[in-house]
C-alpha cells in the first residue's frame, strides 16, 4: 500500500502534464497624431501618443521626419520641413508576437500670396500693367482680370494685360498648396482716355464781338499731361499752356485757336474759329427796366451802362456805386412827373445817396430844353449803327436834367452825356402800368468806353 501512493501521484502529474497547452501573451498595436498647428502646412511639428497594449518593445519610423526613427514607447514631437505624403509606422512586439501599424500624414506648404502691379506708362486708358507674382509655397495660380484683355492666366508669370474701359478693376491671384486654396484681389483705377475741348467766350465787355476784343479760352479737356495753346493771324495769347486764359484781338477779322494736348500715349489738335467784327463804338442796351420810385425795391430805378444791370433798394453799391448812369425818378404809377437824374442828386428824389456817385448830364424833354440841338428822334435811335450820330451831340453844361416828362410822347428820346464822357440816348418804348411796381421798358445806346 504504502509503495503505490508514489506512483499514483507521478501518473496524476504525468496527466496533467499532457493535458496544458501553451497561450501566447495579447498583442495590439495602435498610435495617435496632434499637429501642433491645425493648418497642416511644414515646418510642422507632430505629437504621437502610443496607444498600443502587450507590448514590451517598440519602433518608431518618421517617413521625412526628424528624427527619422525612435525606438521610445512615446517618441515625443517629431518635425517635418517639407510638404508631402509621409507613411508613419509603429512595430510593437513581445515575446509571443509582433505587429505593426502604418498611418499617412499629409502635409501642406505655408502659403504667402503677394503680387505687384506696375501700370506701364501711366493711368490714362489704355492701361498696359504688369504683374510680377511674390507668392510664396503655392503649387498653382489662376489669375482674374476684370474687364482685360486676357481675361484670365493661369500660371506664376501672366502676360501684361491691357485695361480699357475707365473705373475700377479688380485683379484676383487666386493659388493652392495642394490641399488649400487662397486668394489675393487688388483694384487697377483706369483713367478716361485722352479728351481734347475748348469753349471759347468773349468777354463780357467785348459780348458784341467787336474789335479789340479779348475772349476768354477755357480747356475743357481730360486726361492730357500738357496742352499748348495757338492763335493765328495776330491774336496774342496771355499764356499758351494754362488751362484758363485770354486771347486779344486788336483788329476786324477771322482768327484760328488751337489747342493741342498729349499724354504720351496720344495726341490730339481741335481748332476753332472766331468772327471779330468792325468796331462800331456803340453798345446797344434793349429791354432795360426801371421802376418808378416805389418799385425801386423790386426792379430798381438806378442803372449802370457799363455794368449793364440796374440796382435795387438794398443792393451794395459800395463799389458798383461809381459805375451808375442813370437814375429815373418816377412819382406814381400814372406816370405823370418822370425825370433822368444825375446820379450825384439821387438823394434830393427820395433816393439814398449812391457812394461815389458821379454826375451826369440829361436832355429829358427835347421839346423845351432851350438849346441849339437838331431833335434826335426815334427814327435817328433806331437807324443808329455806329456812335457817329452821338459824337456831334453837345449837352449844355448846365443839362441836369430838371425838366420832368409825362407819358403823352411815346416813344421818348432822353438824350444823356456820362462823367467819363460817353454820350447815349435813352428810349422809352413803353410805360407799363403795373401798380405800385409800374415801370418804363427802354432801349439805351451808348458809346464804348475806349
Amino acid at each position: 500500500m504504502t509503495r503505490t501512493l508514489p506512483y499514483t501521484l507521478f501518473l496524476l502529474a504525468l496527466l496533467i502534464s499532457a493535458c496544458y497547452k501553451e497561450v501566447d501573451r495579447p498583442l495590439t498595436v495602435d498610435f495617435t497624431y496632434v499637429l501642433a498647428d491645425s493648418s497642416h502646412t511644414v515646418p510642422a511639428s507632430v505629437n504621437f501618443t502610443n496607444r498600443s497594449a502587450g507590448a514590451t518593445g517598440f519602433k518608431w519610423t518618421f517617413e521625412g521626419g526628424e528624427p527619422g526613427v525612435s525606438g521610445y514607447e512615446n517618441p515625443g514631437t517629431v518635425t517635418f520641413q517639407q510638404a508631402g505624403n509621409y507613411k508613419i509606422t509603429l512595430e510593437a512586439w513581445n515575446d509571443d508576437t509582433r505587429q505593426t501599424k502604418t498611418l499617412e500624414i499629409h502635409l501642406d506648404s505655408a502659403v504667402t500670396v503677394a503680387f505687384d502691379a506696375d501700370i506701364q506708362v501711366n493711368d490714362f486708358s489704355p492701361v498696359a500693367v504688369k504683374f510680377t507674382n511674390r507668392t510664396v509655397g503655392a503649387s498653382t495660380c489662376k489669375w482674374t482680370f476684370e474687364d482685360a484683355t486676357p481675361a484670365t492666366a493661369n500660371g506664376p508669370a501672366p502676360p501684361v494685360v491691357t485695361f480699357t474701359t475707365p473705373g475700377p478693376h479688380n485683379v484676383t491671384l487666386q493659388v493652392s498648396n495642394g490641399g488649400q486654396q487662397f486668394s489675393l484681389s487688388k483694384t487697377i483705377t483706369v483713367k478716361p482716355p485722352l479728351h481734347t475741348a475748348f469753349d471759347i467766350t468773349p468777354s463780357f465787355q467785348d459780348d458784341d464781338l467787336e474789335a479789340p476784343l479779348t475772349a476768354i479760352l477755357k480747356s475743357t479737356s481730360s486726361s492730357y499731361l500738357i496742352q499748348k495753346w495757338q492763335a493765328s493771324g495776330g491774336g496774342v495769347l496771355a499764356s499758351d499752356t494754362a488751362s484758363n486764359t485770354t486771347v486779344y484781338f486788336r483788329d476786324p477779322g477771322t482768327y484760328t485757336i488751337t489747342l493741342t494736348t498729349g499724354n504720351n500715349k496720344d495726341n490730339q489738335t481741335i481748332t476753332k474759329t472766331i468772327t471779330v467784327k468792325p468796331n462800331t463804338r456803340l453798345r446797344t442796351l434793349t429791354d432795360v427796366k426801371l421802376g418808378i420810385s416805389t418799385a425801386h425795391a423790386d426792379i430798381g430805378c438806378f442803372y449802370s451802362t457799363r455794368l449793364r444791370r440796374a440796382f435795387k433798394k438794398g443792393d451794395d453799391l459800395t463799389s458798383a456805386g461809381k459805375e451808375i448812369d442813370l437814375v429815373f425818378f418816377g412819382l406814381n404809377r400814372s406816370f405823370t412827373y418822370n425825370k433822368f437824374v444825375s446820379p450825384d442828386s439821387a438823394a434830393s428824389y427820395t433816393f439814398p445817396t449812391i457812394p461815389g456817385a458821379t454826375a451826369t448830364r440829361f436832355i429829358n424833354k427835347q421839346e423845351q430844353c432851350n438849346c441849339s440841338l437838331s431833335p434826335f428822334t426815334a427814327a435817328d435811335f433806331d437807324n443808329m449803327l455806329n456812335d457817329a450820330p452821338l459824337q456831334n451831340l453837345q449837352l449844355p453844361a448846365g443839362a441836369t436834367g430838371g425838366i420832368q416828362f409825362n407819358s403823352d410822347v411815346l416813344p421818348r428820346i432822353v438824350l444823356f452825356q456820362t462823367a467819363d464822357g460817353r454820350k447815349g440816348a435813352v428810349k422809352i418804348k413803353d410805360y407799363v402800368l403795373e401798380g405800385s411796381t409800374a415801370y418804363i421798358l427802354a432801349d439805351i445806346k451808348i458809346q464804348k468806353y475806349e
